[in-house]
């Protein structure tokens, strides 16, 4: 597409139809719209592709792309699509069309003014990442129980500061919450037991689709 897109547009990265592979949607069929570009630079992530490149879709394009899968779970990820100020559309417009929406963000732009129907994902950036002081607190107030908190973790230090977090904002009274090894550096058996021995109300949680196929897109 170029310049002669008229009405909203989103850069898109891809759209796939594959499994969920985190949070408590895994396991089911999902189609997912990778919007393109990303503030932040987390030093572990494992979608760099996306910072850059895609397609400038019309929003009709995009609806059209997904409805053709016959799938209603969506999840609409990045980058962080929330830099893309037609994400707000997007979801609303999937919401619309009879979809179950969630939305995986970072955490560092604000979420109001997101649809009510969308269950947000908010990925809360360890000291490990590099980019925990980009993290909005703000964020919190607006969750509910319909939303959900992830926290990748790439070894002890990251993990004590994420359970300091649990603890003493009381997180695990605002919605589900989820943590995650950095693959490749910290092992999930570690991290699991870390978990076990301080009876964190939290889900440990691998990646599936990497388990599964060993890559961030389709099959």
């Amino acid at each position: 597409m170029t310049g002669s897109v008229r009405g909203p547009a989103l850069k898109i990265s891809e759209i796939f139809l594959s499994l969920q592979g985190e949070s408590s949607r895994v396991g089911l069929p999902t189609v997912f719209v990778r919007l393109t570009g990303c503030p932040l630079r987390c030093v572990w992530c494992d979608t760099a592709y996306a910072f850059q490149g895609g397609r400038t879709m019309p929003l009709p394009e995009v609806l059209a792309v997904v409805a053709s899968y016959g799938v209603r779970h969506v999840c609409v990820t990045g980058g962080e699509p929330l830099a893309q100020h037609n994400c707000l559309i997007l979801l609303r417009e999937l919401g619309d069309a009879g979809h179950s929406v969630s939305l995986e963000t970072s955490g560092a732009l604000d979420i109001a003014g997101i649809d009510r129907r969308v269950s947000r994902i908010v990925d809360l950036k360890a000291p490990g990442s590099g980019e925990c002081a980009r993290n909005r607190w703000q964020n919190l107030e607006l969750l509910t129980a319909q939303d959900e908190l992830k926290f990748v973790l790439r070894d002890r230090v990251d993990y004590e500061w994420a359970r300091s977090e649990v603890v003493e904002r009381r997180l695990a009274d605002v919605c589900p919450l989820l943590f995650s090894p950095v693959a490749t550096e910290l092992p999930p058996a570690t991290l699991a037991g870390w978990i076990v021995d301080d009876r964190l109300p939290v889900r440990f949680q691998l990646q599936l689709h990497k388990i599964l196929w060993g890559d961030e897109r389709s099959r």
